[in-house]
């Protein structure tokens, strides 16, 4: 949930409502995140924070120079200017863990790949627990490697991002059960991915997680920072959703719109994708043009619902 729809206020609805909610720290400076983190720390309430782990450049920039040229009709289209090729970006991943480790939040995630041991012994030894987000047996693997304290079992049927390490060899069939089944492990494993009702909770407890990540239910919540394009689309449905890499160079799950379509066959290579589409999603963003804009979307959209987290809450959790 990391672009916006992640906010203090939607994480301290969920702790209220008895769930943990997580900040995402991606795309946001290390400052940013420390003002984030004392909002609340001051609440009192439980919560973590997600971290990026920063992806290695892509090895041939050729792809990544074509579709900047692509791109262009898409610029002149919203008026604005395509940035030159970035390749690398680590999103400041060192600032950020040293500051959670100062702010030593009670729980932090870890996304898009295996974080340094450094790192996480750091943080386990400043008093949060650590997760690292995977999605095959073999990435579980690495993972444990870090000696996290969990792992989250994601499917491809989550929205947003897929937080793969082989991001070329990416399955977009995947479903929470499944990867939960292939990725048991001596530590606990949350699932996460395509939950849209109370009966997908029950469904991924009883075959063995010890929680369920959502995302895609909460944002049309009166508290996420989603963007207006984003919330109509999603309420008014009718799209399907398909795994993208036409936003970010990354394979992540979205609603189909005339972007998706038009480049379909867009490179790998996260984040410099990231960097080239920014301005022309800023500005169909500021629009309300959703045919340009990465509309995230887990495949059980359909059943979100617009209105305050705790009732959100509630309804996800009926009748366990």
């Amino acid at each position: 949930m990391a672009g916006g729809p992640s906010t203090p206020a939607l994480v301290e609805a969920a702790a209220r409502a008895g769930a943990l909610g997580f900040l995402a720290a991606g795309y946001k400076t290390p400052e940013a995140i420390a003002a984030e983190v004392e909002t609340l720390r001051a609440t009192g309430v439980p919560y973590g924070v997600n971290v990026f782990v920063p992806l290695a450049a892509p090895a041939d920039p050729a792809p990544l120079e074509q579709y900047r040229e692509r791109l262009r009709s898409e610029a002149d289209r919203y008026g604005v200017e395509l940035p030159p090729l970035r390749l690398a970006d680590d999103d400041a991943f060192d600032a950020k863990v040293r500051l959670l480790v100062r702010a030593a939040p009670p729980y932090v995630s870890f996304a898009f790949g295996v974080p340094p041991r450094s790192a996480v012994d750091a943080l386990r030894a400043a008093g949060s627990q650590v997760l690292v987000t995977v999605t095959t047996a073999e990435e579980a693997r690495q993972a444990l490697a870090c000696a996290p304290d969990a792992l989250i079992a994601q499917a491809a049927s989550a929205g947003g991002h897929a937080s793969t390490t082989s991001p070329a060899a990416h399955d977009p069939d995947t479903k929470a059960v499944d990867v939960l089944g292939a990725v048991r492990a001596e530590l606990p494993v949350v699932a996460a991915g395509g939950v849209g009702e109370a009966g997908d909770v029950r469904a991924l407890l009883a075959a063995g997680a010890v929680a369920v990540q959502c995302g895609t239910a909460f944002l049309l919540a009166d508290e996420a920072g989603t963007r207006p394009a984003h919330r109509a689309a999603l309420i008014a449905g009718g799209r399907e959703t398909v795994v993208t890499r036409a936003f970010t160079g990354h394979p992540a799950r979205a609603l189909r719109n005339r972007f998706t379509d038009t480049y379909a066959d867009a490179p790998l290579g996260y984040p410099a994708v990231h960097h080239l589409t920014a301005a022309i999603r800023a500005a169909a963003a500021g629009r309300d043009d959703a045919e340009a804009l990465n509309l995230w979307a887990g495949t059980g959209y359909a059943q979100a619902r617009p209105g305050p987290v705790a009732e959100i809450v509630r309804r996800l959790q009926r009748d366990r």
